[in-house]
């Protein structure tokens, strides 16, 4: 999706989208319209039960030339709710017909950043993933390339250029997660990832299985050791705060492809299983939109990457594994393979790049979707001030978190008697203990959030920025998270 920013008055061929604030009706005006036009705005709006509220949406045609118009709610005018607008003006139109169209937002005077966030929203929800659809009727095929914003706030070009940056890690995440597992396994997610970064200035690392083996790094190449597709450890690094160890690292499940292993799962909604790299995704994405907007920080991103299938090769519950930081594991379930690939690429990134605040993002549990359904990602923490801080970025940047208990009492519902723990434990709190599991492999002194996005990576039905499918959570909110917490 192409934005623009433009002083000059709509032109008068392209659609018109007026911006309203709630109860703001009667003060609806723009040069694009002449009275009479904004007379029959306001009277289809009040026969339409239009009020200006958040993401509302009015559609009408004016004059002899049948010139499409629309008014866009945008509530209280808070970023949120142009966000909101920005979303449902793309929905609107997507394949409308309409090749472009202009937003007069001189009606609602947003501040800059509402206004880069109407306009990002715009361009996130035009996102759709038709690779692999060949037979698309041309009423399906989405139409809209270009928004200009008229009347936009000074600063409006300069948020934007970050939004836009945010905007397009979002897309490499979304498309990684919605690719099926035959084009996306750990050696083609790299290729994905390096050939989408290219010239950023990001310092890349790639393991292998031979360097992973000699490493130590048990616990996750026996989640490997069933499928056909090597194994790899990526790690993308930004230094834009100059040399020295990252202050943050962020770590990704990237489980290519999730049969449960020998521990299978059952057959009816596997596919869906092709998004439990969900956590490498967002990683990624994240780093891609740090290095474009060339933040002020120094942050790591570390994806561990595997496929997790039940061959005759494949690990076996009961199997007895040697991560790579010592501490031996008793695997009881196969399916818990995602702490298995996180807990070995914790001790990599701890011993090789020392960061002092760690972030771990992954599919992790089904338990976490009974918690929390769809609507809120599990965050759990060492550090009080770090769990505070997830949560206000996630509550600013719209992907939210809620927090969940770690206690000693869970910690004990893993220990084995034939090894120094279990992959899992009872049924109740098994996010938690999922959790409880990560945390033994943060060194001491090290702050440290784990993030159960499982309910979060993929939906159902459409929201203010995304549509069916990939949703791309996460970058929205480890960008804000790094802007407000490690930039100067």
């Amino acid at each position: 999706m192409k934005i623009e920013f433009s002083a000059a008055v709509p032109d008068v061929a392209a659609p018109l989208a007026l911006t309203v604030e709630k109860d703001a009706l009667a003060r609806l005006a723009s040069p694009a319209l002449d009275a009479a036009g904004i007379a029959l705005a306001q009277a289809v709006a009040r026969a339409s039960r239009f009020e200006g509220e958040a993401g509302s949406v009015v559609e009408l045609f004016v004059g002899a030339e049948a010139r499409r118009v629309l008014l866009l709610g945008v509530g209280a005018g808070s970023e949120t709710d142009y966000e909101r607008a920005g979303g449902a003006l793309t929905a609107k139109l997507l394949t409308s017909g309409a090749t472009h169209v202009s937003v007069d937002l001189g009606g609602s005077a947003p501040t800059a950043i509402a206004a880069a966030r109407f306009a990002a929203a715009a361009a996130q929800r035009a996102w759709r993933f038709d690779v692999y659809r060949t037979k698309l009727s041309d009423k399906a095929k989405p139409t809209l390339a270009a928004i200009t914003l008229h009347n936009a706030p000074d600063g409006t070009a300069a948020a934007w250029a970050r939004q836009d940056a945010v905007t397009q890690g979002l897309e490499l995440t979304r498309t990684l997660v919605a690719e099926p597992a035959n084009i996306i396994y750990p050696e083609s997610f790299v290729d994905r990832v390096l050939a989408s970064v290219e010239g950023l200035g990001l310092d890349v690392t790639v393991l292998g299985e031979a360097e992973m083996t000699d490493l130590g790094m048990g616990a996750l190449l026996g989640v490997s050791q069933g499928s056909v597709r090597e194994a790899k450890l990526l790690a993308l690094k930004w230094n834009g705060a100059g040399d020295g160890d990252p202050a943050l690292a962020l770590v990704g499940k990237g489980v290519t492809f999730d049969t449960g292993g020998i521990s299978i799962k059952p057959g009816a909604g596997m596919e869906d299983m092709k998004w439990d790299m969900g956590g490498a995704g967002a990683v990624v994405g994240a780093m891609k939109a740090l290095a474009l907007r060339k933040a002020k920080a120094n942050v790591i991103g570390v994806c561990g990457l595997v496929e997790n299938m039940p061959d005759a090769a494949a690990q076996r519950p009961g199997d007895v594994v040697t991560s790579m930081s010592g501490q031996t594991i008793e695997v009881i379930n196969t399916d818990a393979e995602g702490r298995l690939v996180l807990c070995d690429v914790l001790t990599w990134v701890q011993r090789t790049h020392r960061p002092k605040t760690i972030v771990d993002l992954a599919t992790l549990t089904g338990a976490i979707i009974i918690s929390l359904g769809t609507e809120h990602a599990g965050c759990f923490a060492n550090d009080d001030a770090l769990a505070d801080q997830l949560l206000a970025a996630g509550k600013a940047s719209g992907d939210l978190l809620w927090r969940f208990p770690l206690s000693d009492a869970y910690n004990k519902l893993i220990d084995s008697p034939i090894a120094d723990m279990k992959n899992v434990g009872p049924r109740g709190g098994g996010s938690i203990t999922a959790a409880q599991f990560i945390q033994r492999y943060i060194d001491a002194g090290v702050r440290w959030s784990h993030l159960d996005i499982a309910g979060m990576v993929w939906a159902d039905k459409a929201g203010a920025t995304f549509d069916k499918g990939a949703t791309g959570y996460g970058v929205r909110l480890l960008d804000r998270f790094v802007a407000d917490n490690f930039e100067a």
